[in-house]
């Protein structure tokens, strides 16, 4: 067996790299804050980044093999190239639906970026078997270390930008990300030897590298399109909710005698730009939702800017009680409590009212509270 000689384009291996950066960074934020839109607003937004990552993931490989020369001709299978293009999106959405749609644990954040990691193979591979008039033959090293390299990568990415929604984290992340789709595919290369073969292996139509090259500056630059519109607002400041004192308006800001009057506790929760201020005896629990929280009540789920830390500070003078690092809960609410060997559970008389988890740690402050 006659192994090809392979050389690259160093220009565009570095273009390439700026893809699968740009493609992670316009994902990744396209994806924050999304607990404060509606669900059909944030499935909207998933599937936006879903495409970014996705489609970054397959544009990065196609730039970088479009930089490999070799001293044959060699075309792609345009089928199976589309193909990879719309797995690798599938997966990356799939991920992002365990995110956005479950209750973010340590274990959800692990699998959606291992099931990134498997996407980012599953693209790779499956774009190399649309390789005419040219196969390529793996070691099981290159193998080995490409899944390492992208499963590994793409949990610490996760890890990174999901642990706090913050534009640190999110740049971090997206190092991570953008490093995971790169190392798989020149780890992948660099193991990877090519031998011509003498006939086409149609799929479906075969396209050369100047007809796949339209098609990739095609999706670079609806990439870099998508990076320069989340760029522009990425570092602007968000408005910090303050909680003045309220000064008493029947005397005047300059009399030394003048006290500030007393300040009801209220939850500051936001809908439609507006801010609704909710009592917490209408409250039954509060739930941590990334850096924010959402609240609880008989009539529905509100949006607060309160990270939990700061609910467990303001809202411990009314009563409520920690349940779990991710719930704080007003034990006037709870109807029955349902003992599971060394943790618990929380259930409301509103049907509407979903279970709160109590964790082994907080179960006895929990029964203590309700009087068990």
């Amino acid at each position: 067996m006659v192994f090809l000689n392979v050389s690259h384009n160093t220009a565009l291996v570095a273009a390439s790299v700026l893809i699968a950066l740009a493609a992670g960074f316009t994902g990744l934020t396209l994806s924050k804050d999304l607990s404060k839109q509606s669900i059909s607003r944030r499935k909207i937004s998933v599937a936006a980044s879903a495409i970014a990552l996705g489609g970054g993931i397959w544009s990065m490989h196609f730039v970088a093999m479009l930089g490999i020369q070799m001293p044959i001709l060699f075309y792609y299978d345009a089928a199976i190239t589309l193909a990879s293009a719309l797995l690798a999106i599938l997966i990356v959405g799939t991920a992002l639906l365990l995110l956005h749609f479950r209750e973010r644990t340590p274990a959800t954040v692990s699998a959606a970026g291992a099931l990134v990691g498997c996407g980012i193979l599953a693209m790779h591979y499956i774009g190399m078997a649309g390789l005419q008039l040219c196969r390529a033959v793996y070691t099981p090293l290159g193998l080995g270390l490409s899944a390492i390299s992208a499963i590994g990568l793409c949990i610490a990415a996760f890890w990174i930008a999901y642990g706090q929604r913050t534009n640190r984290s999110i740049l971090l992340g997206t190092l991570c990300f953008g490093f995971a789709v790169c190392a798989v595919h020149f780890v992948a290369i660099a193991n990877t030897r090519f031998v011509a073969v003498p006939t086409l292996n149609e799929f479906g139509p075969v396209m050369s590298n100047e007809t796949l090259a339209i098609g990739v500056i095609i999706s670079s630059f609806v990439i870099f399109g998508g990076f320069l519109w989340m760029g522009v607002t990425f570092f602007i400041p968000s408005i910090p909710l303050t909680h003045d004192l309220v000064v008493d308006a029947a005397k005047p800001a300059a009399d030394p005698v003048s006290r500030p009057a007393p300040v009801a506790l209220r939850i500051p929760c936001e809908q439609n730009g507006v801010t609704h201020l909710i009592d917490p005896a209408q409250v039954a629990f509060v739930r941590a939702e990334g850096h924010y929280t959402n609240v609880y009540t008989k009539s529905g789920q509100h949006f607060c800017v309160w990270p939990i830390t700061e609910a467990v500070k303001r809202l411990a003078e009314a009563g409520f009680i920690r349940t779990h690092r991710s719930y704080l809960v007003n034990p006037v609410k709870v109807d029955h409590f349902e003992r599971n060997k060394d943790n618990g559970v929380c259930h409301f008389a509103e049907s509407c009212m979903p279970p709160v988890p109590v964790s082994r740690s907080n179960l006895k402050v929990v029964r203590d509270a309700l009087g068990l």
